[in-house]
This record gives C-alpha cells, structure tokens and sequence, in this order.
C-alpha cells in the first residue's frame, strides 16, 4: 500500500509540474506573438518572420489533456 502511494504523489508532482511548464510555455509564446507594445506589436515589427503561434500551442495542450487524462485514470483504476 505504502508503494502505491509514494507512486500516486511521485506521479502527482510530475502530473502538476507538466501543467505548470504547459502554462508557461502558452504563456511565453502568446506574449512573444502578439509583443507587450502596441496592438499585435510582434506581427507588425517582423511580419515577414512572423506566424501563428495557436497550432502549436493546440498540440501542446492536447498532449497535456492526454496526460491529465491518463493521471486521472490511473488514480481511479482498481486492481
């Protein structure tokens, strides 16, 4: 039993540092995209450089929902 539980928090902590990397890495590119100047100030500074960075950002945290999903069913899975 002690085993099982030092693997759920050992998961947990790995579970919430993965989210909390996601976050940031959403966070990091939005900022870089759309710039802290004027409107869409890192579109128009470098528009032939620039591109969306919303896909990529999709697949990031459709992996992360996978994740989340896989932790929540090895929390409720019984032997």
């Amino acid at each position: 039993m002690a085993k099982n539980r030092s693997v759920r928090i050992a998961l947990g902590v790995a579970w919430l540092g993965l989210t909390v990397l996601i976050v940031w890495f959403n966070v990091i590119n939005i900022e870089e995209a759309f710039g802290s100047g004027p409107p869409y100030y890192g579109q128009t500074t470098n528009m032939d450089k620039w591109f969306d960075p919303l896909p990529m950002l999709a697949v990031v945290d459709v992996l992360g929902i996978l994740v989340t999903f896989a932790y929540i069913y090895f929390l409720t899975w019984k032997k």
